[in-house]
């Protein structure tokens, strides 16, 4: 027997429909390109800005325009703003929600404690609530939700940390995640990690090292910097992951340093160009 489908807007009507937070973030970008091998539909949440910020995903974004061809699309919003969340959830209705979207840089917490708890913990349970009331008004079963955690929410807890390792957060971040976990009635949860444990010293030796570089030469250590509190070992226990996902890391530490090294190395030669040819100051951030 032979299977038909229809494609809508560019979509395929069996294809599955997933909508991201945080879309243009690292995770968020690695996520889209995921789903979109997979044949899903995404639907990308962003926060309005003066600045482009999409330059992890222009490498797969479509001009909506082109409806035979866009897979991902883009919609504002914010999860300080429930009535948004509610409309675009309504309307897309998504099969998979992907939250993703944080205030996650951790000494900026501290800064901005209350901006982090509404945008991390309290976003969180705006998203779940617009859900909740789709599923309601909609009768629609099978939705999934992904929250994703941190490392950050373990603390100052020992290692190993798994799955049912008690919580010590030491940041606003990290409470604020916390809380986002906790908003959840039967979360299934998972811990990835390599199981490995690197000093930021042994990511330097082997950065500057790639390049033929020693570190100390390079590197200043400014107190300035420094957490009001720090989070002193976390080394992940991914046994669950591992068993009942077949999850496994396919990239090492120091490769994944030499990757790292190898995109800056190409940032740099393409911002020495614009550099060259006058388009950028040579002190001028990226």
């Amino acid at each position: 027997m032979a299977t038909t489908t229809t494609a809508v807007n560019g979509v395929e009507s069996g294809s599955k429909v997933a909508l991201i937070t945080g879309i243009t973030g690292q995770d968020g970008s690695y996520l889209t390109e995921l789903l979109l091998s997979k044949g899903y539909s995404v639907h990308g949440l962003i926060r309005r800005s003066s600045n482009f910020n999409t330059q992890r995903i222009n490498h797969i974004y479509i001009d909506p325009h082109n409806a035979h061809k866009a897979r991902m699309k883009l919609h504002y919003a914010d999860l300080t703003d429930a009535s948004s969340l509610r409309r675009w959830i309504d309307t897309i209705a998504p099969d998979e929600i992907y939250n993703l979207a944080a205030q996650s840089h951790v000494a900026v917490s501290f800064e901005i404690p209350d901006y982090t708890a509404d945008v991390v913990a309290t976003g969180s349970l705006r998203l779940l609530e617009a859900l909740r009331s789709h599923i309601s008004a909609t009768g629609r079963k099978g939705v999934k939700y992904y929250q994703a955690g941190s490392s950050e929410m373990f603390g100052s807890t020992p290692p190993p940390q798994a799955e049912d390792t008690p919580f010590h957060p030491r940041s606003p971040y990290a409470a604020s995640k916390v809380a986002a976990h906790w908003y959840q009635e039967k979360p299934d949860d998972y811990v990835v990690a390599t199981e490995e444990s690197h000093t930021v010293e042994e990511f330097l030796e082997k950065a500057f090292g790639y390049v033929g570089l020693n570190w100390k030469d390079h590197v200043e250590i400014d107190k300035r910097y420094f957490r009001p509190t720090e989070v002193d070992n976390l080394k992940g226990d991914s046994t669950k992951a591992r068993k009942v996902l077949g999850w496994k890391p396919k990239v090492g530490f120091e490769q994944l340093v030499k990757m790292m090294v190898d995109e800056d190395i190409e940032l740099a030669k393409r911002e020495k160009v614009l550099v060259d040819a006058g388009y950028m100051d040579a002190q001028q951030q990226p």
